[in-house]
């Protein structure tokens, strides 16, 4: 039954993805505030839940402080693969090589976030619905950066559409990567901890700074603030 749901969940994710990102092509450049909100949720679900989690799951196994070393290794992990693929833009040039690396990156993101959904349902149903939320929100966000970073680097729209096909079906495939792995407390604890880290870049690296860039108001802060907001209330809420 959770292996139903856990992909029932990822084809959500899925048509998340495909939503951001056919939405892009509509709206390019007024959603800001939809990626400050989304920033909020995925840095709220590091915080509120994947962390905490983690270190209940580790309690008697492994000192905080080695689980929080472990949830810091994933935030750099994190930043020396954006590096290496070289997803930001420079100086604004059209490079249409590095729009595909761009658009290759956001999919091997999508497919870590399925892969961390199915990971959190096996510590529990409760905490996977709320990875299950920030993988939606995220995911969504991922749609709209795959079909930016195509298309301001040269690609055509049809380039950008594979693309995004692409980044849609990587959640499924992570999903469907999870249930083959089974994790004892302490690779439970050592799972989440690491998952932290790469939600913390995800929104603190990824999307808080692109929906600032697009839209530096009052109001863009207070969609981030307000998603945070929501997380937290989701995670007190199911506990």
């Amino acid at each position: 039954m959770t292996a139903l749901i856990v992909m029932l969940i990822a084809l959500g994710a899925c048509a998340a993805t495909m939503a951001g990102g056919l939405l892009a092509l509509k709206l390019a450049g007024k959603l800001a505030l939809v990626m400050g909100f989304s920033a909020g949720a995925v840095i709220g679900v590091a915080f509120f839940d994947l962390a905490p989690e983690a270190l209940e799951a580790g309690k008697g196994i492994y000192e905080p402080r080695i689980l929080l070393a472990v949830a810091a290794i994933g935030f750099f992990l994190y930043t020396v693969l954006d590096r290496l693929v070289a997803r930001h833009d420079c100086g604004g040039q059209v490079n249409p090589a590095r729009g595909m690396v761009g658009a290759a990156s956001f999919s091997a993101h999508s497919l870590l976030d399925g892969f961390a959904m199915g990971i959190a349902f096996q510590a529990s149903h409760a905490m996977g619905l709320i990875v299950a939320a920030a993988v939606l929100a995220h995911d969504f966000a991922d749609g709209l950066n795959t079909v930016n970073v195509v298309t301001r680097n040269g690609g055509s729209r049809a380039f950008a559409l594979r693309w995004l096909a692409v980044d849609a079906t990587a959640p499924v495939v992570g999903a469907g990567l999870s249930l083959l792995v089974v994790a004892d407390a302490g690779m439970l604890a050592l799972l989440l901890a690491l998952f932290c880290g790469f939600f913390l870049h995800i929104g603190a690296s990824g999307l808080l700074p692109e929906s600032h860039r697009a839209h530096p108001r009052p109001v863009t802060t207070f969609a981030t603030l307000a998603g945070a907001g929501f997380l937290y209330a989701v995670t007190a809420l199911v506990r």
